[in-house]
């Protein structure tokens, strides 16, 4: 990924997109967790993450205006990178891990959107820690006025919170994890495939 971050970052224009695209993600990233919430039972932990995620979003699109003014206006295709797989990635996630949950515990309704909600944010949150910080590795050798620290910081409790969760939430939870690390990283590794392939 180190070698991607440093070409994203050479071009003024495809650093604005590379930010637009992680905004998105984080955007639907909210989007999914305000779905998965229960009419009722919603938690403070839930709450607090969908609001950090929609936070993240804002703030990356913010970032933007660092290195290039005016730019990416909204999420259509034009303003992202790889932006079929972008928009595919976490919805494709998801529909994997409802099918997996669904076949293999029988779950249904509330329990399940709450059940993946757990998993899929899981994997999102291993992804999100190794991928930030390389990231601001980089920007940070090239003294960039964009940063993503505060978001490296949220991003690690919010994976602290997730494995809490999962522990009470089943005995399996290893399992299930392995099982939801293993369906993101088929997924992610094409997302990032063509990202390289539309930056080379």
């Amino acid at each position: 990924m180190e070698t991607i971050f440093n070409k994203v970052v050479v071009s003024p224009t495809t650093h604005a997109r590379w930010l637009n695209t992680l905004s998105m993600m984080e955007n639907a990233g909210a989007k999914k967790i305000k779905k998965c919430e229960h009419p009722i039972l919603a938690n403070e932990v839930i709450l607090k993450h969908s609001a950090e995620e929609a936070r993240h979003a804002y703030y990356l699109k913010k970032q933007i205006k660092k290195i290039v003014k005016n730019d990416c206006p909204t999420y259509e295709k034009q303003y992202l990178l790889a932006p079929d797989l972008t928009y595919y990635y976490l919805h494709a996630l998801d529909i994997k891990v409802c099918r997996y949950l669904k076949k293999n515990f029988g779950y249904k309704g509330d329990d399940l959107k709450y059940a993946a909600y757990l998993l899929v944010t899981y994997a999102i949150e291993v992804r999100a820690d190794e991928l930030y910080p390389q990231y601001q590795e980089v920007l940070t050798a090239i003294n960039s006025p964009v940063n993503v620290k505060s978001i490296i910081a949220e991003e690690i409790n919010h994976l602290q919170e997730m494995t809490h969760q999962l522990k009470e939430f089943s005995p399996n939870y290893k399992e299930l994890c392995k099982t939801a690390i293993e369906m993101e990283t088929k997924l992610f590794t094409d997302w990032i495939s063509a990202v390289q392939k539309e930056i080379a």
